[in-house]
């Protein structure tokens, strides 16, 4: 018998999630530091933040900030599903999935308040600090996006589950 299907993400959340991820890559791979697009794109992914923000409050229950909250429990549980090598099933985001997610959030928010310093550096007499800190959140968000994205591959094998496919197409495998 297969498993039934529900939708889980609702295309305001996987237009966010596509939205942010195409920002950031034209970004950081294809435009230049001041350049109009460079700066429009950056203006464009700090809407969604905003957005996605509310949407976390008046959303849909699987896009609630409280339905996926990464509270000190729901690590623990997880964290130790993962050592006893046990699979965890959730249909949102995991707690590990959901930290990573608000990091990238607050990086990409950070990318956006220090592209705005940037603009605006004749405020800071000269200052390297705003472009230093854009530089380094750019990095790291790099890194967590690549951590993202493999984590989602290796838990999409382990748990026989398209978790890739389920931010296409809103809809996951009910267990």
């Amino acid at each position: 018998m297969k498993p039934a299907t529900l939708t889980l993400w609702d295309p305001l959340v996987r237009l966010f999630h596509w939205s942010l991820a195409g920002s950031f890559v034209a970004n950081y791979f294809f435009t230049e530091e001041g350049e109009a697009w460079h700066r429009w794109l950056g203006y464009y992914a700090v809407a969604w933040l905003a957005i996605r923000l509310v949407w976390g409050f008046v959303g849909t229950p699987a896009a609630r900030w409280t339905d996926f909250w990464p509270t000190r429990a729901r690590l623990a549980a997880h964290c130790g599903a993962l050592l006893r090598r046990q699979p965890y099933h959730r249909l949102g985001h995991s707690p590990i999935g959901a930290l990573v997610m608000i990091l990238m959030m607050l990086l990409m928010l950070g990318l956006g308040v220090t592209g705005f310093l940037m603009e605006e550096i004749d405020y800071f007499w000269g200052l390297d600090g705003p472009e230093q800190l854009h530089a380094l959140f750019a990095d790291a968000l790099l890194g967590l996006v690549l951590v993202h994205l493999l984590a989602a591959l290796v838990e999409s094998l382990r748990l026989r589950e398209n978790l890739l496919l389920s931010m296409v197409t809103g809809r996951r495998r009910q267990l």
